[in-house]
């Protein structure tokens, strides 16, 4: 049977040029910027590697799949400092260097599963503490001071700082699930399809490590499984369900105003506006409850989240709405599906959502109940009525 070429391609996911763009640099940046360090650390003339070539590898990861469990903080400090040590150790003990470089990297992928710091081009580590030259002997132990850790911190620091300002998590944090109620019940995302438990079994069954984060993997199969039943579902939008005569309050009003809203229109959640209408932040009960303190004059901001305010702000605040208000706030468009709504509801959690214009401005807002009614609307096969 003939080979095809594409069948030694991997399958990889798409990955926009934006994004093949951002690793590139990041890599230039961190390699430059731990080669200019050290060389400066050590100055010029001296005996001591400056950059150690598994560095190359260790960028691959930082800056190009930060996501991974593979490169994460402890995944390159520990692997790298734990590969060094037992290749040095192995160097020391065995005389022979094939063998000693086969020992040192078969021990140093065990010891780093064992730490859960297991990092690809620690292996290249522990070899060239082995292989790599009278110089790198004479260092003896020293070899896993400098330049093993040295150059493994500030290649982590500049993806640490890179990454972050890309507009990356890093270090990486699974993606967002629907908030943990403390109640035996799961999530709503978690009451359809497969279960937690379901994916645990199955990977205990696949019994291989997985580059990926286990939470990051359900969540992924979450959507996916969320927008097969959305193609499967009708193509009615938000706009047909959405309450538009919306009760709003500005950022300035007071936190009594915001209550005295609530209950005087028996509504659970206020849009807070600026004078040109756009949306700016949201106010819940939940923010009155967690953020204000009460007496009998009304609710007033709490004592804790006031100083909380006052060391990030850098000045006092008011006692006004901004001042517990939710923000940045998520919303949705007009033309947004039902589904798209439903969606980001069960993964976040959220009761209501702001429906905004393109330019921002408040157009209406959503609520569960909505969906429910337009949802049961769908089945029934009438068009739902606009609130």
């Amino acid at each position: 049977m003939p080979i095809r070429l594409a069948a030694f391609l991997p399958a990889a996911a798409p990955i926009s040029g934006r994004e093949r763009l951002r690793s590139a640099l990041g890599a230039l940046v961190g390699l430059l910027a731990t080669g200019v360090l050290s060389r400066l650390a050590v100055g010029e003339g001296t005996a001591l590697p400056v950059l150690i070539a598994p560095m190359g590898a260790s960028a691959v990861l930082l800056f190009a799949v930060p996501a991974s469990p593979l490169a994460q903080p402890w995944s390159i400090l520990g692997g790298n400092l734990v590969a060094s040590l037992v290749g040095v150790t192995v160097a020391r003990l065995v005389p022979d260097p094939f063998v000693a470089a086969a020992l040192a990297g078969g021990l140093a992928i065990a010891a780093m599963m064992a730490l859960r710091c297991l990092h690809p081009p620690s292996g290249a580590v522990a070899l060239t503490a082995v292989l790599g030259g009278a110089a790198v002997r004479d260092l003896g132990y020293g070899f896993v001071l400098w330049p093993v850790l040295a150059n493994s911190a500030i290649l982590l620091g500049t993806a640490l700082a890179f990454n972050n300002l890309a507009g990356r998590s890093y270090p990486h944090r699974p993606l967002e699930k629907a908030p943990d109620h403390g109640t035996a019940d799961r999530p709503p995302t978690g009451r359809i399809g497969f279960s937690s438990d379901d994916l645990d079994a199955v990977l205990a069954e696949y019994d291989q490590l997985i580059d990926v984060d286990r939470g990051d993997l359900e969540a992924i199969l979450r959507q996916a499984e969320i927008r097969s039943y959305r193609r499967r579902a009708g193509q009615a939008r938000v706009a047909a369900v959405m309450s538009r005569d919306v009760v709003a309050i500005a950022p300035d009003a007071s936190i009594g105003e915001a209550l005295d809203l609530l209950r005087a229109h028996h509504i659970k959640v206020l849009p807070v506006t600026d004078e040109t209408a756009r949306v700016i932040g949201i106010v819940t009960q939940t923010d009155l409850l967690d953020k204000a303190a009460w007496d009998r004059r009304g609710p007033k901001l709490d004592l804790r989240h006031r100083l909380r305010l006052t060391l990030s702000r850098g000045r006092a605040p008011n006692g006004s709405v901004a001042d517990i208000m939710t923000a940045p706030v998520r919303t949705l468009g007009p033309e947004a599906l039902i589904a798209d709504a439903v969606r980001l509801m069960a993964s976040t959690g959220l009761h209501h959502l702001p429906v905004v214009e393109p330019d921002g401005r408040l157009a209406g807002i959503v609520s569960q109940s909505d969906l429910l009614v337009a949802l049961l609307a769908e089945a029934a096969g009438r068009p739902s009525e606009p609130a």
